[in-house]
């Protein structure tokens, strides 16, 4: 098995061991091996779960109490470990969890040259476009985006590099492990992570002077109104987006407002055919298709 092509690994009490290995659903075995059956795979036990827990956060897991509240803990490496049980909330919101009885492992993969095909779309005369990356879940948007923030943070061919900052809100960007990127985001590249995305583009542009700022699943309101701030401030935006396509985009009440006033003058659409980060179609801020799906490139 290659282990380069696992994506997650999903332990729930009295459940199969699941891995999703190549965009595919497996079950794990006793022997380690995979297989396409629940039936023969490993039943995890409320002991596996609390074991494999403390292990990975080196048996300190009171020192992650801040992380565990929004519900994930990064270890090093840059790996993000999702948990899921009992909330204990205050009038504050959520304080603590217990119960944990869910843990989705989510493997940190840096695939670097993968936006070399999509990055002679995203400059015009040497300057970056603000772009909107749109793509379905495990079609591999934030390892895009990533690549796209270090190839436009250190510059590429005769473009100099730019300032980034980044709103990693749950550490998947740069996989910080005690504020330290596990990821190459570029020499030109500050990150805020674990902080919302809305007050992060905010601080950024009042603290760093970013000339580019990238952000992962927009989609609030508050978002929306951040990145209006952002853009008016003369910075350029890069920002990922659940959907299918660019007509899913524009149905959205929330997002179909950006589109119409043109906030974006490239769309990427993502799909998940072949490697991570494959790119469907791009498109201009007008609607028009610069990169069919066939391969075939229109004039930019």
């Amino acid at each position: 098995m290659d282990f380069e092509q696992v994506q997650e690994i999903r332990l729930r009490v009295q459940a199969p061991l699941l891995m999703i290995h190549n965009n595919r659903e497996f079950y794990v075995t006793p022997d380690g091996k995979l297989d396409k059956l629940p039936g023969n795979a490993c039943q995890v036990t409320k002991k596996d779960l609390k074991e494999t827990l403390e292990y990975m956060s080196d048996y300190s897991l009171y020192a992650f109490e801040e992380e565990m509240r929004q519900g994930f803990i990064t270890i090093q490496g840059g790996h993000r470990i999702g948990i899921a049980g009992k909330t204990i909330t205050d009038k504050n919101g959520i304080r603590s969890m217990k119960f944990i009885s869910f843990i989705n492992v989510r493997l940190s993969h840096q695939v670097r040259g993968c936006a070399d095909q999509v990055m002679p779309y995203l400059y015009v005369h040497g300057q970056i476009l603000p772009t909107l990356l749109i793509s379905a879940p495990r079609c591999g948007k934030t390892t895009l985006l990533r690549d796209i923030i270090r190839q436009v943070s250190d510059g590429t061919g005769n473009v100099p590099g730019m300032t980034v900052g980044v709103v990693d809100e749950r550490s998947e960007i740069g996989a910080c492990y005690q504020g330290v990127p596990q990821n190459d985001l570029g020499i030109r590249t500050d990150i805020l992570d674990c902080c919302p995305k809305a007050l992060g583009m905010m601080m950024l542009i009042r603290t760093m002077s970013p000339k580019v700022i990238a952000v992962d699943e927009i989609g609030s309101r508050e978002d929306l109104e951040a990145m209006e701030y952002v853009m008016n401030c003369g910075c350029q935006l890069i920002a990922t987006v659940h959907g299918t396509s660019m007509d899913d985009i524009r149905q959205k009440p929330v997002l179909r407002k950006m589109v119409q006033e043109r906030w974006f003058e490239r769309y990427v659409v993502l799909d998940n055919m072949g490697r991570p980060g494959n790119v469907a179609e791009i498109y201009d801020g007008r609607g028009t298709r610069l990169y069919s799906p066939e391969g075939r490139s229109y004039d930019h």
